[in-house]
């Protein structure tokens, strides 16, 4: 079981709306194999391209985490190198230290892609974490 374990990538997420009106989606990956964790952004218009960005997002950190790695971390002076490499895909460096301590998150083994069938609980409950911070700026 305790070999299982350090198979698996873990990923947390968080969204919320930031002052021009637009979904901040929050990804911290942590990748077991080499015991590093990333944590990116990427902005969304809509919810729905949210939670559509989210799921290419996480599949791209699943099948690019050890290149990630390798580049940002363990064979370069340069940390930008990796920071390229998601510009590409859309998405941005998270430089904040603190990640919300309620967000969903989930684990999935690392030779695997991220099935679909996991993330619906992730939507329903980013769903409900914006529904919370509107219920509370209403009042």
């Amino acid at each position: 079981m305790r070999a299982n374990m350090r198979t698996r990538n873990e990923y947390r997420c968080s969204i919320e709306l930031n002052q021009n009106g637009k979904y901040c989606v929050r990804v911290r990956a942590i990748f077991a194999e080499h015991d590093w964790n990333l944590s990116v952004y990427f902005l969304a218009s809509t919810f729905d391209r949210a939670m559509k960005k989210l799921e290419q997002t996480l599949q791209f950190l699943q099948r690019e985490g050890d290149r990630l790695w390798f580049w940002g971390v363990d064979r370069t002076d340069d940390p930008n190198l990796s920071a390229e490499m998601l510009g590409e895909e859309g998405l941005y460096l998270d430089r904040r230290g603190e990640f919300p301590r309620r967000s969903p998150s989930f684990a999935v083994s690392a030779e695997r892609p991220v099935p679909a069938f996991v993330l619906a609980p992730v939507r329903r409950n980013l769903a409900d974490s914006l529904q919370s911070v509107h219920a509370a700026a209403g009042n």
